[in-house]
C-alpha cells in the first residue's frame, strides 16, 4: 500500500467503536487492489467484517470522489428491488479521524467476476443466467421511483447528455496530458450530433458493469451492486449503452471485453439480444439513436481513464502501476467510438 493511502488503525478504531453500532476490536485493515477512484479497505474486527471506502488523498478534481453520494444512494435503495450493501456510517471531511471523508458498509459474501467471459462459470447456461441477472437489475434500477426513494433531488432532471458532455469534456481537458486527435474529433462529433432530450429521467448508476456486482456464491443472482460514485438522476440509455461497450471492447485489452470471443459457444447473449431483453423488461420497443449513445459512452469512459492516468502522474492513484495503463486506453476508446460513428451502429 502506498504511504498516501495508509490509514492509522489506532486512530480509526475508537472512532468506529463510537459511530458504528456494535463495532468492537479492530483487528486488521487491508486495502483492496481493485478499483481506481476511491480506495477501499477490508475491515476485520471482533464484531465481524466490514468495508470502508474513502476519498483518495491529495488534490482532487472538483465534483469527483463523492463518497457521500454513494452512501446516500445505497441507503435510499435499501428497500427497493436493487440489491445494495447495508451502509452503516458516513464520516465527513471535518469529522473524519483519517483526514478525509469515508463511509463504512456491511461486507457482502459472494462472487465477483472480473472476466466477462466468465471462465469460472459451471456451464454455458450459467453464463447466460448471470448476464440475464445483470439485465434484470439494470431494468429494476431504471424503474425505481426516485421520489418515493427520497432521491428526487439527487440530480438535475432533463438535458442529461448535454450536461454530461459539458462535464466530462471539462474533466477531460482538466486532466489532459497530450492532444489526442481521435478524442478531439469525438468531442466535436458529439457536440454536433447531440440527441434531443426526450424527457426520460431515472436513477442511473454511471458505471454499471459485471465487476461492480457481487453474485451469490451458489446461484446466478446479483446480491449487491457496488461503486455508486457516478450515480445521479439521468437518462437510462446512458447505463445500458455504457454496459454494452463490453461487447465491443477487445478481450485481449486491459478492459477484458467480449470482442473477439465466440459468445454463442460460451452461452453469452449478443449485444442486440441483451438490449432487446432490457427493452422488453422496461416496455420499450427499441433504443433510438444507438450510435450516439454508444459513442458517448466510449467518450465518457475515455475521460474517466484520462483522469485516472493524470492522478497516477500526480502520485494520488489508488493503484499507481495499473493506473498508468489507463493513459493508453484513452486512445483505444476514442478509436472504438470513431468506428461506431463510421459504421452507424
Amino acid at each position: 500500500m502506498s504511504d498516501a493511502n495508509l490509514i492509522d488503525a489506532a486512530t480509526l478504531a475508537p472512532y468506529l467503536e463510537a459511530h458504528v453500532e456494535g463495532f468492537r476490536d479492530l483487528k486488521s485493515l487491508t486495502k483492496f487492489n481493485a478499483g481506481q477512484s476511491n480506495p477501499t479497505y477490508m475491515v476485520e474486527a471482533g464484531s465481524g467484517r466490514y468495508v470502508l471506502r474513502a476519498k483518495p488523498p491529495g488534490q482532487l478534481l472538483k465534483s469527483a470522489h463523492q463518497v457521500d453520494r454513494e452512501y446516500r444512494v445505497m441507503a435510499a435503495l435499501r428497500d427497493t428491488a436493487v440489491p445494495v450493501p447495508k451502509v452503516l456510517h458516513l464520516a465527513g471531511d471535518e469529522t473524519s479521524p483519517i483526514g478525509r471523508m469515508f463511509y463504512v458498509m456491511a461486507y457482502v459474501e459472494g462472487r465477483i467476476f472480473w472476466d466477462p467471459a466468465l471462465p469460472e462459470a459451471a456451464s454455458a447456461a450459467e453464463r447466460g443466467a448471470i448476464y440475464d441477472a445483470m439485465n434484470t437489475v439494470l431494468a429494476a434500477l431504471h424503474d425505481v421511483d426516485v421520489e418515493a426513494a427520497g432521491l428526487g433531488d439527487f440530480g438535475r432532471p432533463g438535458s442529461y447528455f448535454e450536461r454530461q458532455l459539458a462535464r466530462w469534456s471539462g474533466q477531460y481537458r482538466a486532466s489532459e496530458t497530450e492532444r489526442i486527435a481521435d478524442m478531439d474529433r469525438l468531442i466535436a462529433w458529439l457536440e454536433t450530433n447531440l440527441v434531443a432530450d426526450d424527457g426520460r429521467v431515472s436513477l442511473v448508476h454511471g458505471d454499471f458493469r459485471l465487476d461492480n456486482m457481487i453474485f451469490a456464491p451458489d446461484r446466478p443472482q446479483v446480491v449487491a451492486v457496488l461503486d455508486w460514485e457516478l450515480s445521479t438522476l439521468g437518462h437510462p440509455f446512458a447505463d445500458i449503452s455504457y454496459q454494452c461497450m463490453q461487447w465491443r471492447l477487445p478481450h485481449s485489452s486491459g478492459f477484458r471485453g467480449l470482442g473477439g470471443l465466440d459468445r454463442a459457444a460460451l452461452g453469452l447473449p449478443g449485444e442486440a439480444e441483451y438490449v432487446a431483453r432490457y427493452c422488453e423488461r422496461r416496455g420499450l420497443s427499441q433504443i433510438p439513436d444507438w450510435p450516439f449513445h454508444l459513442a458517448f459512452s466510449f467518450f465518457r469512459l475515455a475521460a474517466i481513464c484520462q483522469g485516472v492516468y493524470k492522478r497516477a502522474l500526480d502520485g494520488n492513484a489508488s493503484n499507481p502501476e495499473k493506473a498508468k495503463t489507463y493513459g493508453e486506453a484513452v486512445r483505444l476508446l476514442a478509436a472504438l467510438a470513431g468506428k461506431v460513428i463510421e459504421e452507424g451502429a
